[in-house]
């Protein structure tokens, strides 16, 4: 792919140039959407640009974000970049003080948005072990009125600082983006972090232009497509379709009310893409089961019935198996019937392109979405190559692969079975991190850790992490993320990890889903009053035995799970088992709840 020297600047500038009047973003405040056209899109932008020359950065300078999904974020990741300045986004619901103060003063940030005080006060309480930060903006600034700290900053007023700028110099905003270059870092974007403090993955705008480039490829957007921005603005996946894609093609940007109105909001808008990790499409399966649930014994028959239908058919497509005239008057029955009122109640009635990505989407899931029509594409890729290395064409979409090659990049794998890949979107390297860098990038090629094959079509079978592929005491290998997944299918079981290395056989520890088990307990009459009295019930050990005697059916023999043990308390991310992005930390887990797996492992 060549991108002949574009940047991203030089996609937002030409829509606020050639589209001032057509609408950019939607905010939804107070239940009605808000609209923002391109010329106040590009006003905002200069006017953060402005500022942040105001406070005194030069290029090269790092500023960070703690926001959810909103308008000021945007504003703020291209008012950066357009002044070469280096943004990067710290999790909205990280609390973990430590990492965030790490994050901040190893990369150097002098400025940080937040969103609300939640985010200003955690920032207030390691000024100390910050002392490059010069000032924190914030966005709902009534919210911190009382606080009287000199670091504190209201984004009116910084808004204004630019504006005045712009009206002592008109033309700065102009002179400035002009020196925007391909291979200046557009941004930082944090690596996962499932086995170390996340590092600081440095991305050009060529390796960004470049990405745009392979979508537009593939899968085509144009200004009519309505993308709802929902997922964490600090992950790549996100950035990399509200921001990279968005400005490529000009997309409108929907931002929801807040994260507790997504899905409903969403549905609202009824977009025509979604980039996710396989937790909504998990998060969607539960919400249509639940429902069911509660329906009427004719609607949970019909339902029923349909499903099974859809999903004998769904499989014999998945199989390339032809459809006889009978599976086609059955499947379009269903259809009138059952599945496109589905479609159309998740918001996915208008949907063209749907995207899994930053984890292996379970057999189970993929089938029943492709079963009620719903065509998910899985694509692989990681922070470093810009969330993007593999993915599914629309005419090849395959349960057991996540599809071939992006267009200019190539994949190979390496003796040992570790994936590699090499092309214009693989990053620059980490930010003060010569070493690993060295370690990620050898002989040309983004050395990924993930274990790997590809099958006689040259699609790319991804089967786990490197270093977490297990080995019973027998010498079987076994992926405990392909049983995790199993799991997870479940609409009892809300998180699984699946232990067993060196051991004689698998054992698994499960964190039931509060919802849809304490709905299940209140249908069986069975009182209780925390997650934890809830999981001690024998009834509910006995509901999860089913499941995983279910999910054993699928399994081969060696990787059944013969044993498990319900966790008595939710796994999360400010206690350490959990990444931001909801990534088990294996190792961590394992360490913190070794007594329960010594105890499985037991007489």
């Amino acid at each position: 792919m060549v991108s002949h020297g574009l940047t991203l600047i030089d996609f937002f500038m030409e829509h606020v140039s050639g589209r001032p009047n057509e609408v950019a973003l939607r905010h939804k405040k107070f239940g009605i959407w808000r609209e923002i056209t391109w010329r106040e899109y590009g006003e905002h932008v200069q006017a953060v640009h402005l500022a942040l020359m105001e406070l005194g950065l030069e290029p090269g300078d790092k500023v960070a974000f703690i926001s959810d999904n909103r308008p000021e974020w945007v504003y703020w990741e291209l008012g950066a970049m357009s002044a070469r300045v280096v943004p990067f986004g710290i999790y909205p619901d990280n609390v973990n003080l430590d990492e965030i103060s790490y994050l901040l003063s190893f990369s150097e940030a002098k400025l940080v948005l937040c969103e609300d005080q939640e985010q200003v006060d955690k920032i207030l309480a390691i000024t100390e072990k910050v002392p490059l930060i010069k000032r924190v903006i914030v966005i709902e600034e009534r919210e911190v009125l009382e606080y009287a700290n000199p670091l504190l900053l209201g984004y009116r007023d910084f808004l204004e600082l630019g504006r005045g700028r712009s009206k002592k110099d008109p033309h700065q905003f102009e002179r400035n983006i002009k020196k925007v270059k391909e291979d200046d870092v557009a941004f930082f974007s944090l690596t996962s972090g499932t086995t170390a403090t996340p590092k600081l993955a440095m991305l050009s705008h060529q390796n960004l232009v470049t990405l745009s480039e392979i979508y537009r490829e593939i899968d085509p957007t144009d200004s009519d497509f309505d993308f709802i921005s929902f997922l964490p603005t600090a992950w790549i996946g996100e950035r990399m379709t509200s921001v990279v894609r968005a400005l490529e093609a000009g997309f409108k940007l929907n931002f929801p009310e807040g994260q507790e109105t997504a899905m409903r909001d969403m549905r609202e808008i009824g977009p025509n893409l979604i980039f996710s990790p396989p937790r909504l499409w998990q998060q969607m399966h539960a919400d249509i089961e639940i429902k069911i649930a509660e329906s009427s014994w004719l609607k949970r028959f019909i339902y029923g019935r349909s499903i099974k239908t859809a999903l004998l058919i769904g499989a014999k497509k998945n199989d390339r198996i032809a459809l006889s005239p009978w599976d086609k008057i059955r499947y379009w029955l269903c259809n009138v019937l059952v599945l496109r009122k589905i479609k159309d109640h998740l918001g996915l009635s208008r949907i063209r392109y749907l995207y899994t990505g930053g984890a292996p989407m379970g057999a189970d899931l993929f089938l029943f979405f492709y079963s009620i029509g719903v065509r998910i594409k899985q694509a692989y890729g990681l922070t470093e190559s810009g969330a993007l290395a593999a993915l599914q064409r629309d005419d090849d979409i395959r349960l057991e692969t996540v599809g071939p090659a992006a267009p200019g990049v190539d994949i190979r794998i390496s003796e040992e079975g570790e994936i590699l890949i090499q092309g214009p979107n693989v990053f620059k390297g980490y930010f003060k991190q010569p070493e690993e860098t060295e370690k990620a990038l050898r002989d040309g090629w983004l050395w990924t850790g993930d274990k790997g094959y590809l099958d006689q079509d040259n699609h790319l079978v991804m089967i786990d992490r490197f270093g977490e592929v297990m080995k019973l005491a027998d010498g079987n290998e076994f992926s405990p993320q392909y049983i995790e997944n199993k799991l997870r299918f479940s609409l009892y079981i809300n998180e699984a990890i699946v232990i067993g290395h060196e051991q004689d056989y698998v054992v698994t520890l499960i964190q039931i889903n509060m919802d849809t088990v304490g709905k299940w307990a209140e249908d069986e009459d069975l009182s209780y009053t925390t997650f934890k009295d809830l999981v001690k019930k024998p009834e509910v050990f006995e509901l999860i035995k089913g499941e995983v005697a279910w999910a054993n059916k699928s399994l081969p023999e060696i990787a059944t799970i013969k044993r498990f043990q319900l966790l008595e308390k939710e796994l999360d991310p400010e206690g350490g088992e959990l990444t931001q992005t909801n990534k088990i930390r294996r190792s961590f887990v394992m360490q913190k709840h070794k007594q329960e797996i010594d105890q499985l492992y037991s007489d």
